[in-house]
């Protein structure tokens, strides 16, 4: 496993969270009137990044998962 390539993916994770998942959460008790079209088309665009983002994402962890560590740079 490549610990860099596991935190680099944890990282996107956190900002994915950070930017999006309070617009695709579902609010409590739902809606009290109809969105408008533009409104619905903001969501879904919302929705649909947020789920792609994530999708890659998982792939990086996967990628992490199954690679051998990366090579540190000497230090000195």
């Amino acid at each position: 496993m490549d610990p860099q390539k596991l935190k680099d993916a944890y990282q996107q994770l956190q900002h994915l969270d950070d930017r999006l998942t309070h617009k695709v959460r579902p609010r409590p008790g739902g809606a009290l009137v109809r969105p408008t079209p533009e409104i619905l088309e903001v969501q879904l665009r919302d929705l649909a990044t947020f789920t792609i983002e994530l999708k890659e994402i998982v792939q990086g962890l996967f990628v992490a998962i199954a690679s051998a560590p990366s090579a540190k740079p000497p230090e000195g």
